[in-house]
């Protein structure tokens, strides 16, 4: 598993929508990278800057915020907790 370091954290992004709420449905090239995800790991935090986040949390994200990493098939953001612009 990655262990984010410092103020870093990892999110899996949520998947990009399918449909529209009309009911129709958005080709894979007009889709839009998500910016929505969950936190799966959290780094230690600065000593002038404690985490705000924690596994589990669902946050949202800028739409050019981290870095993409591909593990197993599977692709994770880092990013830096300042890059989070909210929980839900």
């Amino acid at each position: 598993m990655i262990k984010p370091l410092a103020d870093r954290v990892l999110v899996e992004p949520k998947e990009a929508e399918t449909k529209t709420a009309a009911g129709l449905y958005i080709p894979d090239t007009a889709k839009e990278k998500p910016q929505q995800g969950t936190v799966l790991a959290a780094g230690p935090g600065k000593k002038d800057e404690p985490m705000e986040v924690k596994a589990g949390d669902t946050v949202l994200y800028g739409k050019y915020a981290g870095t993409e990493v591909t593990v197993d098939g599977k692709t994770y953001l880092i990013m830096k907790q300042s890059d989070i612009l909210a929980t839900l």
